[in-house]
Formats: C-alpha cells, structure tokens, sequence
C-alpha cells in the first residue's frame, strides 16, 4: 500500500496494530480522524495514554480500576460471600451485563497451558486462595471457557479447594463446548450462572 504521506502511513501502522483492524480499515480511520477537529483527536489521544499510564489493577480481585481496589470490590451491596473466578477482565464485563450476578470476582489473567508455557504460578490462583482463608467466602463459582485449557484450569483450581471446604460449583453448560466466555449472549450467560452446578468437591 502506497501513503502521500510518511505521518499518515505511521498512524495505519500503529492503528492496525490493534485486533481485528486490518491497513485498509487502519487508513480509513487514520483519514476519518484527519478530517475532525483537532480537539477531537487529542482528547482521544489524550484518553488513550491516561488509561495506559494511570489504570490500576484492583489488589482484591485484579479487575481492572481507576483505584487501588476497583468499584465491586468497594461496593457494600455485592455478596461477600461468593467469589466468581473468570479468565480475563472481558469476562466480569459479560457477567456484569447479565445483571445476574451480584457477588465479587477473581481474575486468573488466564487459563492453564502447557502448550503456551502457562502454569498454575504465571496466573493469579495464590491470591484466590488467600481470600477463600481469611474465612469470608462461602462458594467459588468456576467461569471459565468451555475449552480444554479451561477444563484445565477448573480442575486444578478444584483440587486446590477441595482441602478448604468452600463450596465449589461451575456454570451450567448452557455456554457450547469450545466457545469463549465474552462471545457468549448475555441471556445464555446469565442462565449459566443462575443454575450453577456443583463442581464435585463435596
């Protein structure tokens, strides 16, 4: 692809750096900023580097959070009780749009795999184990992935707690075998986690 211009032929580079964004939709959005106002594009600008320098990650539960300690952890509404644990941050935003579930999370950052060179140590299950100790939490829902790597996961993380005697149940396989949590619909998400079903510790 031939650019008029060294500056706009940078910005489709770092544009379509970003998932799913090819050149060709890297240049027209390259181009659709160059046409707004220029106050447009530095508040954008201006958002993008605040969100990366500022963002913190939440010391309870590592969701995402303007704070130290992110809103839902804070919050005095949500059951402090049951302790949902997902892969990824994308996936407390797809429980969270069900309105189905009011208790806290636990984010893993990721799911075991060999293949990839991730172990149980690379993913946040220490901590997970931590809160389920200080005596508080009644029940870990596993809500992860429908995958081999997610399978994975929840069985080890099911061995961890069994000695702890905490409740363990995982979602209802209303999500399909194979499919990611964040591309599932909210209706089938949240039936899913409304008939949870025991994970086999007790």
């Amino acid at each position: 692809m031939n650019f008029p211009s060294k500056l706009i032929e940078d910005a489709v580079t770092e544009i379509s750096r970003l998932p799913g964004i090819g050149k060709k939709t890297a240049l027209r959005l390259a181009l659709h900023l160059l046409k707004q106002n220029e106050v447009v594009t530095e508040a954008l600008a201006l958002s993008i580097t605040k969100m990366r320098s500022e963002i913190h990650y939440c010391k309870t539960c590592h969701n995402i959070s303007d704070d130290v300690e992110c809103s839902i952890c804070k919050s005095h509404r949500r059951d402090r009780t049951t302790i949902c644990v997902v892969e990824d941050i994308r996936d407390v935003l797809a429980i969270e749009n069900t309105n189905q579930y009011q208790g806290l999370y636990h984010v893993l950052g990721g799911v075991i795999s060999p293949i990839q060179g991730i172990g149980p140590e690379e993913l946040k299950i220490e901590t997970l184990i931590e809160r389920v100790m200080l005596g508080d939490v009644s029940e870990i829902i596993l809500a992860l992935s429908a995958t081999m790597e997610g399978d994975t996961t929840s069985f080890y993380l099911g061995k961890r707690l069994k000695e702890t005697g905490v409740k363990v149940s995982t979602i209802a396989r209303g999500i399909p075998v194979g499919g990611e949590l964040e591309f599932t619909d909210e209706v089938t998400l949240g039936r899913s986690i409304l008939t949870r079903i025991n994970y086999g510790n007790e």
